[in-house]
């Protein structure tokens, strides 16, 4: 697992990788799939929402898997869109965080929330990862 940090000197890579760990372990997902997460800002993942989806608007995270083998892709979190995220919901950005990685590393290992079946069953397994890492709202 790769972590890049596009935005500030701050540490975020212990616990990418605890979530990450984690979520590898509970998915049965081979350790040999390498991930990226790569942390941006509200203007870079804008532009990465514009280019790849066509939406003009900042999201807080975008996977794109991979067709590679031994890659399971790159998941970009725009890291200011986590802090308001945090601040909105009223938890901590090391709560928001951990979301939405296990959020990305579900999409970029086949998850997808585009129906009601689909959704549920994503966000089943996103809480009962963050259960297990003991991160709660």
């Amino acid at each position: 697992m790769n972590i890049i940090n596009q935005v500030d000197s701050e540490n975020y890579e212990p616990l990418l990788k605890k979530v990450l760990k984690k979520a590898y372990k509970y998915t049965k997902t081979s350790k040999k799939q390498v991930i990226t997460v790569v942390l941006v800002t509200n203007e870079k993942i804008k532009e990465l929402n514009m280019t790849y989806r066509n939406k003009d608007s900042v999201t807080d995270v975008l996977t794109f898997p991979s067709t590679e083998e031994g890659e399971l892709g790159d998941v970009f979190i725009s890291l200011y869109k986590a802090l308001e995220q945090a601040k909105d919901y009223g938890h901590s950005l090391t709560r928001e965080l951990a979301f939405l990685t296990v959020h990305g590393f579900l999409h970029a290992i086949g998850y997808d929330h585009e129906t009601e079946a689909q959704a549920e069953e994503m966000f089943k397994q996103q809480e009962a990862i963050l259960d297990a890492l003991k991160i709660y709202r």
